[in-house]
This record gives structure tokens, sequence and C-alpha cells, in this order.
């Protein structure tokens, strides 16, 4: 398995992998006015993509997105946030997301990002175990909500580039 830039072309496949896995475990319903947001998460040329792949394969997905004015989780040019991290069914419980947020905190710790953060579902409560694990905390002044009746947790892990 090697985690990598997606390629262009990926790109239709990384997105339809992301809304499979969250309608497929039930945190997104398949008609929800965010799977479009969701599935062109990276298109746009912002932010890093990255994919685990087995041969041809593309097993999971997360992308790092630098701070932008107006974004409801970065507050300042010295953060990033980690967007999207999604397994295939399939691939789960064999490393997969662990290795993808390994990678993308390296890539923003290399790219000088002191504060790395995230939301996640109440829900999510695997993602959050994986979070604590690699260090990451609980953020729950950041807490937010994108659309009514779905509240966001933030978590957080300050990076030092010297490691």
């Amino acid at each position: 398995m090697l985690v990598r830039d997606a390629h262009p072309d990926e790109l239709p496949r990384v997105g339809d992998l992301r809304v499979r896995t969250y309608v497929g475990q039930g945190l997104l319903s398949p008609d929800s006015p965010y799977a479009p947001t969701l599935r062109a998460l990276g298109t746009s040329g912002v932010g890093d993509v990255l994919v685990a792949v087995d041969g041809d394969e593309i097993l999971g997905t997360v992308t790092l997105r630098p701070f932008q004015e107006g974004n409801e989780t970065t507050v300042s040019p010295e953060e990033a946030e980690v967007r999207a991290l999604a397994v295939a069914p399939h691939a789960q419980r064999r490393g997969v997301g662990r290795l993808l947020l390994r990678t993308v905190v390296d890539r923003a710790r290399r790219a000088g990002v002191r504060h790395l953060v995230l939301s996640t579902q109440p829900a999510m409560v695997a993602a959050q175990r994986l979070y604590a694990s690699e260090g990451f905390v609980r953020l729950p002044e950041r807490d937010w909500s994108p659309y009514e009746g779905l509240r966001l947790l933030v978590y957080g892990l300050r990076l030092d580039p010297r490691d």
C-alpha cells in the first residue's frame, strides 16, 4: 500500500469513494446537499488530495487544505485543515486510515503548518478514536454546524516543524 497525491484523472473516483463511504456508513444521505461538495473536494486545485492505493485500486483518501479566509474551521494562516478522510468499506481495519492521517500530518508539518484542525460528526466514533490516538485533542469551543441538524466536532493537533 502506498499513499501519494491523487492524479487529476482520479479525482472523480476519489469523490465517488468519499460519498459512497459516507452514505454507506449512514453519515450522509444520498440526496444530501453536501454530497456534491464532498464529491468535488479538491477539484478546484486548492489543497492536496492524497490517496492510499494498492496497485490501481484506491483504498482511501484524505485532503489537506490550507487556511482560507472565511473557512469555518481554520482561524489563522498558521493552520490547515484535514478534510474528508474516507476509507473504502472493504479496506477498513487494515491501517489505511491511520496511514492516510499520518501522511497528511507529515505533509502539513513539512509545509510549515503549526496547527492542524479537522471536523468530525459525533457518530464517527472510530475516527475520533483514531484522531485521539494520533495526538489530536478536542476543541469544543470551535465546534460548528454547516446546516441545521448537523453539529461537527473539531479536533486539533499542534505541530512542531522541527519534528
